[in-house]
């Protein structure tokens, strides 16, 4: 039989023991949480951009569905002085087509972005309408305003991405 000072110190060894097998399961899972942690801030800043992404194409494609011409996005980002991330930009030859360039537009962002407008100038006149969705800002010309004003001029240091309706 065992004497109750060698049970103490086996007692002693077996608790030691098990200390140092849970230190570096603990670290290890500490690792493995800090990993996935990152992973995750990291996966949900890709999904942002590509949500931008996708909701840029969404108003090129609502302004190609009503027949508007010379569909343009110009990437912001990179200007600092800029008040959104991206221009969308289009012309059409006439007042009805403008406006129904920007009400597809409407349409199209709240069936499929499930964004509604934040704020809308020009309907009233239809000349140029202005769209504004806090991070993307929608510019619909009727040509001729278009060809006068040039945004894209103005904005010479950004990214053009140009739509066509060609496949």
């Amino acid at each position: 039989m065992a004497t109750k000072k060698e049970t103490v110190e086996v007692a002693a060894q077996a608790t030691e023991k098990k200390k140092t097998t849970r230190k570096p399961a603990a670290k290890s899972a500490a690792k493995r949480v800090s990993s996935k942690k990152a992973a995750a801030k990291e996966e949900s800043t890709i999904k942002i951009i590509d949500i931008d992404k996708f909701e840029v194409n969404t108003i090129a494609q609502a302004m190609l569905d009503k027949k508007a011409k010379n569909v343009c996005s110009l990437d912001l980002r990179e200007v600092g002085t800029s008040i959104c991330d991206y221009f969308v930009v289009c012309n059409a030859d006439s007042t009805t087509n403008v406006l129904a360039i920007a009400d597809n537009i409407e349409e199209e962002m709240i069936i499929k972005c499930n964004r509604k407008v934040a704020r809308v100038q020009g309907k009233e006149n239809a000349f140029w309408i202005i769209l504004d969705y806090s991070n993307i800002v929608v510019h619909i010309f009727q040509t001729e305003y278009r060809e006068f004003y040039r945004l894209e001029d103005l904005w010479a240091d950004s990214t053009i991405t140009k739509y066509s309706d060609e496949e």
